[in-house]
């Protein structure tokens, strides 16, 4: 069974809630930056939603906006594009004043072989899942300097820790990023910014189904996780709940991982 979001969310306790913070969400129109976006405002977070499908991420800003009448705000972004990024932050600060958190949920996996992987795949992976993440923390980080606070999660990956099959170029963006995080919460501290990641293993979204009907796949992820399921959004937004929340206001520097034991083999 997946993560009852009704039942963990609730409750007023001051660790989690976030009232009175902003929060960009990257990678926002479905799926897992879905989820996460829901969850932070649930908290009470104002949101500024960003992904490059303008349709799927007004959609997205509008359900939630109905679904927590909390304020919720997005902007087409493109995260390889490092002016897209600066007009992302620069948004978020002209329409609410400060950014509190950020989370880079965009990101992307082609699956190749080895032998097979292209330089146009290669490029785009690297593109969208380490310099998009990169430029959209230091776009934020910028603003979070001058207030002295922020929270900023990285979405990395157990391929961040593991090889996996079929994912040369994704597993390198993202051991990239775990050691990305680390360099900058080592730079951020001085200016009270918790820099951090989520590493999550195979999640069940409406985008990576299709990748469970291939029998033996399957039954090599179903061989690897320890727990008799995938995971689902919401476990891994629970994740980023804490790191965005002032529970882990002592932590940074952290990969999270949120695997069902995959890296303990």
């Amino acid at each position: 069974m997946g993560i009852d979001k009704s039942e963990q969310f609730s409750g007023t306790d001051p660790f989690f809630d976030l009232s009175g913070s902003v929060a960009i969400v990257t990678g926002a129109a479905g799926g897992l930056g879905e989820d996460v976006a829901e969850t932070l405002a649930s908290r009470g977070a104002s949101l500024l939603l960003c992904d490059l499908n303008e349709q799927g991420v007004a959609e997205t800003a509008e359900k939630i906006a109905a679904a927590t009448g909390q304020s919720v705000e997005y902007a087409v972004v493109n995260v390889c594009s490092v002016s897209d990024l600066n007009a992302m932050a620069d948004k978020a600060m002209d329409r609410f004043g400060r950014i509190d958190i950020l989370v880079n949920s965009a990101g992307i996996n082609i699956p190749q072989e080895a032998l097979d992987v292209t330089e146009e795949a290669w490029d785009k992976v690297l593109d969208i899942n380490l310099k998009g993440s990169f430029f959209a923390c230091q776009a934020v980080a910028r603003h979070m300097v001058k207030q002295r606070s922020g929270k900023i999660i990285n979405v990395s990956s157990q391929a961040g820790a593991v090889g996996l099959i079929r994912r040369a170029a994704y597993c390198s963006s993202k051991g990239a990023i775990n050691n990305l995080t680390r360099e900058l919460a080592l730079e951020w501290a001085q200016y009270n910014i918790n820099v951090n990641a989520v590493a999550p293993t195979f999640v069940e979204t409406e985008l990576t189904r299709h990748m469970f009907k291939e029998k033996e796949f399957r039954e090599y992820v179903d061989a690897n996780i320890l727990f008799d399921r995938l995971a689902v959004p919401a476990d891994v937004s629970a994740g980023i709940l804490y790191l965005a929340s002032h529970a882990s206001d002592m932590v940074t520097g952290h990969i999270l991982h949120i695997d069902g034991g995959w890296t303990v083999h």
